[in-house]
């Protein structure tokens, strides 16, 4: 797959499972843009359906407009009819990479790396809620405040500022 040239080209999608206190377990939907590194999106729930990616997907697109790409594995909630119906209905190349090869989408498991050491293996979560909040603020704290060395030491917000004059053909214009 060629490099990525600007912001929202393709953005990388994954799934990361963890449980509460309780035992109760619960899965991540991370959405990275591979060029500036921004985590755009983590949905957490204890159900992630084809759909559920696809509503997401639609809240971003009212938020910010879509990528070219969307890049994952070959997951049943990414094969979904849900997803390769609302791909085509929006001009969507979707990208699955090879079975077994989960370094094809590097720039997601690299960052879903880090959630789950900086995050979901030092904390304990009594309620979904709780979840969200620790996993939101975080997500905060890694696109504002955390440089990046892939970015040569700049957050991944303060590079999209830096790179704003690249223009993203993909954003909605109401």
């Amino acid at each position: 797959m060629p490099t990525v040239a600007r912001p929202n080209e393709r953005w990388s999608l994954d799934f990361v499972h963890d449980a509460l206190s309780n035992g109760r377990k619960f899965r991540l939907l991370t959405i990275v843009d591979d060029f500036t590194r921004e985590c755009i999106a983590i949905e957490v729930d204890f159900s992630l359906t084809g759909e559920r990616v696809t509503r997401v997907l639609t809240r971003l697109a009212e938020q910010r407009g879509l990528p070219e790409i969307l890049k994952f594995d070959n997951g049943s909630e990414f094969t979904s009819n849900a997803m390769l119906g609302g791909a085509a209905q929006v001009d969507i190349d979707l990208h699955f990479i090879e079975p077994g090869r989960p370094m094809q989408n590097g720039s997601v498991e690299s960052f879903n790396g880090r959630l789950r050491d900086e995050l979901l293996n030092e904390h304990s979560f009594p309620t979904l809620f709780h979840a969200r909040s620790a996993v939101e603020a975080w997500r905060f704290d890694y696109n504002h405040v955390r440089p990046h060395t892939a970015l040569d030491g700049l957050t991944p917000i303060e590079f999209i500022r830096q790179t704003s004059n690249y223009p993203n053909p993909r954003l909605s214009v109401a």
